[in-house]
């Protein structure tokens, strides 16, 4: 992707909001399946995304990924109906991090989950499987196409933020936007916590109703 395209992307070192503030501050939009959670308390993961499309079973198309991404991309893989397979492991995962590669989203399973975790590569997965998978080159796949996962389309340099919370993918062109009123959303809800300690109520601060109205 051109250089002069990553320089107009928020600076992610920058970004502190986390991924619930993200999607509520985007309109409710982003949001990966649930099924999609760290494999460690934890993990947090943001930059571009770069997809993966993979044929169930195999991960041949994983490893051309990892040297077709550049440094800082997060690796945004959709493995279709293959969701019981260990697509992912501790060698892929130190090629990656010799590479730069930020961090790896996947909707099927990874494995040497220890190891993962040891090396501190953030990793959130569909599932932590032990079964293996071919490397056919006659495979479907593809690196930097398009994926649909869920509801939400991820394309090449969409902002992907991920935590403990969950997987939320934007849009390159509106990360800025959302970014920044996530940011006033967090200081909203830090006035907040100030109030709640001096001792106001959620139904005073939110105005909610006391009594049952239906």
């Amino acid at each position: 992707m051109p250089s002069s395209d990553r320089a107009e992307r928020p600076e992610t070192s920058e970004i502190t909001v986390g991924s619930a503030s993200l999607y509520e501050a985007a309109g409710k939009v982003g949001a990966l399946p649930a099924v999609i959670r760290s494999i460690h308390p934890g993990m947090r993961v943001i930059g571009p995304a770069l997809p993966v499309r993979s044929p169930a079973g195999d991960n041949l198309w994983l490893h051309r990924a990892i040297y077709a991404a550049e440094r800082g991309d997060v690796l945004v893989v959709d493995t279709g109906s293959g969701l019981e397979h260990g697509y992912w492991g501790e060698v892929m995962t130190a090629a990656a991090q010799h590479r730069g590669i930020a961090g790896l989203v996947i909707t099927g399973g990874v494995r040497d989950s220890a190891e993962l975790i040891a090396r501190g590569f953030p990793t959130f997965a569909g599932a932590v499987s032990v079964r293996g998978t071919t490397k056919n080159p006659q495979g479907d796949g593809d690196v930097g196409s398009a994926v649909r996962i869920g509801d939400v389309v991820v394309r090449r340099g969409d902002l992907v933020l991920a935590d403990d919370d969950g997987v939320v993918v934007l849009p390159a062109a509106d990360a800025a936007k959302a970014l920044a009123e996530a940011e006033r959303r967090d200081s909203a809800e830090a006035d907040i916590m100030t109030r709640l300690s001096a001792g106001e109520t959620t139904i005073d601060i939110y105005g909610l109703p006391t009594e049952h109205t239906g």
